[in-house]
């Protein structure tokens, strides 16, 4: 007995997935990737039409939650901040502040510029690299 295949077989998925496969720039990339995986992406063009918003919320989310992979610290990017960290609440002077922009800028691909606003750098700059020295130290 011959098995009968209907004309309503199953098909191959024909998408691409180079889009999937790309590295996300953001949480944006992150976003879309889902709704074309899931096709929520067909939905919403067909519920709002070809310009559903889907590229501004996508520039937005990119925006506000990007993915930084840092780079490593060189040797003596880490133990200038092991002196520095050592200090326990050092003096943020001109050229502390540069030298520390200028491993900021390198290790998070950041263009940051000095600043009069203490908490400003703080918040922004100090906190992430004392942060980034003490994952090294952890790691050790």
């Amino acid at each position: 007995m011959q098995k009968k295949t209907s004309g309503n077989q199953q098909k191959k998925s024909t998408r691409s997935t180079k889009k999937v496969n790309e590295t996300s720039k953001g949480l944006g990339d992150s976003v879309e990737k889902i709704f074309k995986a899931t096709g929520i992406d067909k939905v919403a063009k067909w519920a709002l039409g070809e310009d559903c918003g889907c590229d501004e919320r996508k520039a937005k989310l990119n925006k506000l939650f990007p993915y930084v992979k840092p780079e490593c610290l060189t040797q003596d990017e880490f133990e200038y901040l092991k002196d520095y960290v050592a200090k326990r609440n050092p003096k943020i002077t001109p050229d502390t502040q540069k030298k520390l922009l200028v491993i900021y800028n390198r290790v998070f691909h950041d263009r940051r510029e000095p600043t009069n606003c203490s908490p400003c750098f703080i918040k922004g700059v100090h906190d992430k690299l004392v942060k980034l020295y003490e994952e090294y130290e952890e790691n050790e």
